[in-house]
């Protein structure tokens, strides 16, 4: 059985990968805006999960028959920070008000996810989910975040920050799964490969044996 990530992250994809499984990777081409635009009420939560589906859903009628005997999964992360929920800056001056209003204070990254299960090239079964971490920043200096935004690490990612990457310099701690501060929370994920019948072990890809 294959497991495809509809998602062109390749954090996500190092996550899986150091964890035992190589994915396939699917970009899903989904309207972000104009799907959040359309659940103006709907919570933090609500938000990403219905986008991590979309991206799934969108993915999984398009690899159907390359693909007829596949787990699917679909991430979507936000930060929420002062009661808004912000996702990639795009901008260095954006990402710039983005770390003025949260240095030296924390915000919660929620990432939502969704698994589908594909039977004969269709959707046979699905679950979704959502995690939250608390994330402790730091204050970095006016140079510090100069430098940081030069490199445009922040420009692409939630919350315009990393936690894996040159980022994680300015973090000062998180409590929750570190994983889903990263795109994609292993725990979670393995409960909801459970949900549609797939043990996480049976997808490990064997590490090659060292000779003794």
């Amino acid at each position: 059985m294959r497991v495809v990530l509809a998602s062109a992250s390749p954090a996500r994809r190092a996550v899986l990968q150091a964890a035992g499984i190589d994915p396939v990777v699917e970009t899903a081409d989904v309207d972000e805006d104009a799907l959040l635009a359309a659940m103006p009420d709907a919570s933090p939560a609500e938000k990403v999960t219905r986008l991590a589906a979309a991206k799934a859903t969108t993915v999984a009628r398009r690899i159907g028959d390359a693909h007829p005997d596949a787990v699917l999964i679909g991430c979507d992360s936000m930060l929420l920070l002062g009661g808004e929920l912000v996702g990639k800056p795009g901008d260095e001056d954006t990402a710039r008000r983005r770390w003025k209003a949260m240095a030296g204070g924390t915000g919660e990254l929620v990432t939502g996810h969704a698994v589908l299960r594909l039977a004969d090239g269709a959707i046979d079964r699905a679950t979704e989910g959502h995690a939250v971490t608390t994330v402790r920043f730091a204050e970095p200096t006016d140079t510090e975040l100069d430098a940081y935004l030069a490199t445009g690490e922040p420009l692409a990612v939630a919350g315009a920050f990393t936690l894996d990457g040159l980022g994680g310099w300015f973090v000062e701690g998180i409590e929750g799964d570190p994983s889903n501060v990263i795109g994609i929370s292993l725990p979670l994920v393995r409960r909801l490969l459970a949900n549609v019948g797939v043990t996480v072990t049976d997808l490990w890809t064997p590490p090659p044996r060292v000779a003794p």
